[in-house]
């Protein structure tokens, strides 16, 4: 991956998995719905997979510098 497109690629998933780890941290400490209409423990859950797998690839792409 050539160095441009791989630093905007990785800041884009890493500002965004970091953002939506915080945004679900405070919504579950505050006990509120992550999503609504769905199970408060599931949305938390599958919200935090997503935000590490956001974290992860950007830092994959991070690593093909």
């Amino acid at each position: 991956m050539e160095s441009g497109p791989a630093i905007f690629a990785g800041s884009v998933f890493a500002l965004f998995g970091t953002g939506l780890l915080a945004w679900t941290a405070v919504r579950a400490r505050h006990r509120e719905p992550v999503a609504h209409g769905v199970s408060p423990v599931a949305s938390a859950m599958i919200a935090s997979c997503a935000a590490v797998i956001a974290l992860v690839v950007g830092a994959w792409c991070f690593t093909q510098l």
